[in-house]
């Protein structure tokens, strides 16, 4: 990227910060614990609601675990409408069918009760409610929704993807393959409810996805160049939470108090990154998943490593500040050193969890070139990351990520 793209981007990064300042990005309700159920209940019965739109991941749904919510809001008097038919990755289509049967049904607020696919949908059906002569794809990108939103309430099921805090939702142009997001302070969900009964039956192979989501949120956050205190302080509690607490939660998944302890993570990642951004880890990820839908938690953890060597000196110091914050090794070690030992760390997280280091033949060299563009227009100028790459330099960490691609040095 040349000198002037570069002046461009940190221009148009420095307008959005001061913007945020004006914007509401103050914390949401929380409930959590094994009396969340009833304690939502009355709180939507306080609001007068009285026919809930409840989006609810069908393996959730199928288990029963969801049970004790409903038959909740039944108790209170409410007409509770399910729906179960949520994809991987919401796309255009899904979200339609979704808001079309929630106007049927003449639904006053959503619950969406999943993971990030889930919460993402809810989001998006807000829109189309509030919207409902209007295209998705044209609230594209950032402060597009002006109008009031149905409430709507997050109730997570994995541990990673923030979704029940942010200010965004992605979702997928299957005819276009685009992957796109949108973003606005109207999309954060009103209350969060964290009750860990519904993460007992998550796979390992879940659990260490979405909590290398979450761990992405915190680190591409505390990066950037856009933060506050307040965002690098929870970025921070994110990612000791998550060293802590992440292979224990995916050994005993049962365990509550891992699981409140991943959702406290995952929220506070989420919290960070709503105000502070993403970087190219999610671009690239989110150009991957458009092309060969591949899960987003799942990019995320492979493509992080490499991201941040490409970076370069420009995180040193942060990655340093984290290995003293995760006491990795000694204070009295070089910035030099922290910043190697944590992605030696990072390396071996991911061999720990059960995660592979390279998508090895998922990427086609002939698709390299457009998925680097789509990341380049997505990270660039929105994300302030810790330096600025162009196209070229996002195509190589594509090759590098995937080891049929791989060039012969």
């Amino acid at each position: 990227m040349n000198i002037f793209s570069r002046f461009g981007c940190r221009v148009y990064q420095g307008i959005m910060f001061l913007a945020a300042k004006a914007l509401d990005f103050s914390p949401r309700e929380i409930i959590s614990g094994n009396f969340a159920p009833e304690e939502l209940a009355k709180k939507l019965s306080l609001h007068h609601a009285s026919r809930p739109f409840v989006l609810i991941d069908p393996f959730i749904e199928k288990s029963g675990m969801a049970e004790p919510i409903i038959s909740s809001l039944s108790s209170e008097g409410m007409k509770v409408v399910t729906y179960s038919d949520i994809v991987p990755n919401p796309t255009v289509d899904s979200v339609e069918k979704a808001s079309d049967k929630y106007v049927a049904f003449l639904c006053d607020c959503l619950i969406a009760i999943g993971g990030g696919s889930t919460i993402d949908t809810a989001k998006a059906v807000a829109i189309k409610v509030a919207y409902p002569n209007k295209k998705l794809s044209d609230f594209k990108g950032v402060l597009k929704v002006h109008r009031k939103l149905p409430i709507l309430i997050a109730i997570p099921t994995t541990a990673g993807t923030g979704s029940e805090v942010t200010l965004a939702t992605v979702v997928v142009d299957s005819k276009k393959k685009d992957k796109f997001a949108i973003e606005d302070p109207k999309l954060i969900p009103s209350t969060a409810v964290f009750y860990p009964k519904l993460l007992s039956e998550l796979p390992p192979s879940l659990i260490a996805s979405t909590g290398m989501d979450a761990f992405t949120h915190a680190i591409e956050s505390y990066i950037g160049k856009s933060n506050v205190k307040q965002t690098k302080e929870d970025a921070l509690k994110a990612m000791v939470l998550i060293h802590r607490y992440l292979l224990k939660f995916q050994s005993e998944s049962k365990n509550e108090a891992y699981a409140l302890d991943m959702l406290e993570a995952s929220y506070l990642a989420g919290r960070a990154f709503t105000r502070a951004y993403v970087g190219y880890v999610h671009a690239l990820a989110h150009a991957l998943g458009g092309e060969y839908n591949v899960g987003h938690g799942y990019a995320n953890a492979i493509l992080l490593p490499y991201v941040l060597r490409s970076y370069g000196k420009s995180i040193e110091t942060k990655l340093a500040e984290i290995s003293d914050r995760l006491e990795l090794v000694p204070k009295s070690y070089s910035k030099d050193e922290k910043a190697r030992n944590f992605l030696a760390y990072l390396d071996n997280l991911l061999l720990k969890l059960g995660l592979p280091d390279s998508f090895d033949g998922l990427i086609k060299e002939e698709d390299v070139p457009k998925l680097a563009i789509h990341a380049s227009k997505e990270g660039n100028p929105l994300y302030p990351v810790p330096k600025e790459m162009g196209a070229r330099e996002l195509a190589e960490i594509l090759r590098k990520a995937d080891k049929s691609l791989r060039r012969p040095k």
